[in-house]
């Protein structure tokens, strides 16, 4: 009788590691799908004053600020070096053996590598900004000052985002949200600033208010780092006992902490920069296609080329962040369950990863493809095309975010190089499309080529999972029908009230679109949540929380 409780110990305290894993994947997804949703919902409302007070040049503007800032994220993803998420992934692994001294030291390492990559990659780009311009701008001289503004910001960001990754590293997931959402403002009130008192005050040129709008990047990472040395400051203490009372058995020489900060960054930074190279291929490829199979004007060009790189790029990127999010969050749980053979906890995290982004991805897409018009209209102008090109952008932010999860999660579990082959083999695929993609679909090609490039990797990255950690997509299913038949409903719901707006207001007007997109937004919201809390899939959002609002809004 005396030995029965001994040997159900384990077993309880296997399940309760379980349930506090699960616990820290929904609170981290709960702060990093709050910070970038908040920061993507503040980076996108700007531009409505902001295209305003462009004026007739906010379509080349636009394009303008696309070109700069797709070359500026390639050298930005690179300086940073997927640091952080090794960083991250690192410092997990150290902690869960109890080395928390290790991971400190990689920490302080690391700031050294990332401040010399960050001065190494700003003067790269700033004394490059001519031939890189030439090459990705499409000839355009008006690209060369903007890369020049957001080389300054190199300086700074790879520093600030190893920070981030560190307190990843421990779960803290509020910091990275906090500081996130605190770049952003800072870069939004500045931007808008700038930007009204050219175009306004000085009547100035817009060229020179698209400079100043991306060397907006660099005062919201300062506030940004700021306030995470604010946050490392206060917990130092708490972070000098862990190291304190760590085993110290490792002992790993400087130089050895650089080797391997290093060697891990480097799939990190293959897979961080894979969207920013399928948008640079875009980049370099829509323009000459566009001229020799239509012969069309640059002008022309450029204004089809903003429509999807960046009115419905900046937009559709809100839902994606949310996929980032959770990837982000997955990450050093995995890192955690794969340092202490844990296939069962493996198992349920990567489960648990897939059904929140499907929770969150798939209702937001569908949300977005039904007030594409209205919303379209708000932050753009009316424009047929326009709306056309957000309903195709917002259904391929399903791949995207998908791509996003599997990636972040094979790296978690140390895929590295399978997880590269995929991505390079769905590159192909995107450069075997983009001609016909572009020749049939016009600017919406390039949308639908990178969604079935990234689709193909995205399949061999869950065959991957499935085959080698034993993810059990088949028992997903009841989960996956019900997200997919409660989003269906949320897209019929917010379609028929945007419809039925249009018949009694002016769907032109910027001021009643407002109105329309709230009106749809709440309403295909509201059915979402309903079913969402009767099914008790809001379970796995919100926890315990879920039962609470069920008893508030009486819902059975």
């Amino acid at each position: 009788m005396s030995e029965e409780p001994k040997a159900k110990q384990p077993q309880q305290t296997h399940v309760n590691s379980e349930a506090d894993a699960h616990k820290k994947m929904v609170q981290g997804s709960a702060w990093m799908t709050a910070g970038s949703l908040f920061s993507r919902i503040l980076g996108a409302v700007y531009i409505i004053p902001w295209v305003i007070w462009l004026g007739s040049h906010s379509q080349q503007g636009n394009a303008l600020y696309a070109k700069g800032y797709n070359i500026y994220s390639f050298f930005l993803l690179v300086a940073i070096g997927g640091i952080p998420s090794a960083i991250s992934k690192q410092i997990s692994e150290y902690n869960a053996i109890n080395e928390y001294g290790v991971g400190q030291r990689l920490f302080k390492r690391g700031l050294l590598l990332t401040t010399a990559l960050g001065i190494l990659s700003g003067c790269i780009l700033w004394f490059g900004a001519k031939p890189i311009g030439f090459i990705f701008g499409g000839g355009d001289p008006n690209v060369i000052p903007v890369l020049r503004a957001l080389a300054i910001a190199l300086v700074i960001i790879p520093s600030m985002s190893l920070t981030r990754g560190f307190f990843q590293g421990y779960q803290q997931m509020a910091p990275s949200a906090i500081s996130q959402f605190v770049e952003q403002v800072f870069r939004v009130v500045y931007m808008l600033g700038a930007t009204y008192f050219i175009m306004r005050v000085q009547n100035g040129d817009w060229v020179n208010a698209i400079t100043q709008s991306t060397f907006a990047a660099f005062v919201g990472a300062a506030a940004s780092f700021m306030l995470l040395g604010l946050y490392y400051y206060r917990q130092r203490p708490e972070l000098n006992q862990l190291a304190a009372q760590s085993d110290d058995k490792l002992v790993i020489p400087v130089w050895q902490l650089f080797r391997d900060i290093i060697v891990q960054a480097i799939p990190f930074i293959v897979i961080d920069t894979a969207t920013t190279v399928f948008n640079l291929l875009d980049q370099a490829t829509f323009q000459p296609i566009m001229q020799m199979t239509f012969h069309t004007k640059i002008a022309v060009i450029n204004d089809l080329y903003a429509l999807f790189a960046f009115n419905a790029n900046k937009l559709v990127m809100i839902i994606v962040s949310l996929a980032s999010a959770i990837a982000v969050t997955v990450v050093p749980l995995l890192s955690e369950s794969l340092a202490a053979h844990n296939r069962r906890n493996i198992r349920k995290q990567l489960e648990d990863a897939f059904t929140l982004f499907l929770f969150i991805m798939i209702p937001g897409a569908l949300g977005m493809a039904a007030v594409a018009q209205p919303l379209n209209t708000l932050f753009y102008g009316y424009s047929k095309a326009g709306t056309m090109i957000l309903e195709i952008s917002a259904f391929t932010a399903i791949v995207l975010g998908l791509f996003t999860v599997a990636s972040a999660l094979m790296q978690g579990l140390s895929r590295n190089r399978d997880i590269i082959r995929f991505y390079l083999i769905g590159l192909a695929v995107k450069l075997v499309v983009q001609w016909p993609c572009i020749y049939f679909l016009s600017a919406a090609g390039p949308l639908v080529a990178t969604a079935i490039g990234m689709l193909v990797a995205s399949i061999m990255a869950l065959y991957d999972l499935e085959v080698n950690f034993g993810v059990r997509y088949v028992q997903l299913l009841p989960k996956i029908n019900r997200i997919l038949i409660f989003s269906i409903l949320t897209y019929i719901s917010a379609a028929l009230v945007v419809h039925g707006l249009n018949l009694l207001l002016n769907e032109q007007s910027k001021t009643q679109a407002f109105v329309i997109v709230m009106l749809a937004v709440a309403v295909g919201g509201a059915v979402y949540a309903y079913f969402a809390l009767r099914s008790r899939l809001a379970d796995l959002m919100i926890g315990e929380r879920a039962a609470g609002l069920r008893r508030k809004l009486r819902i059975k």
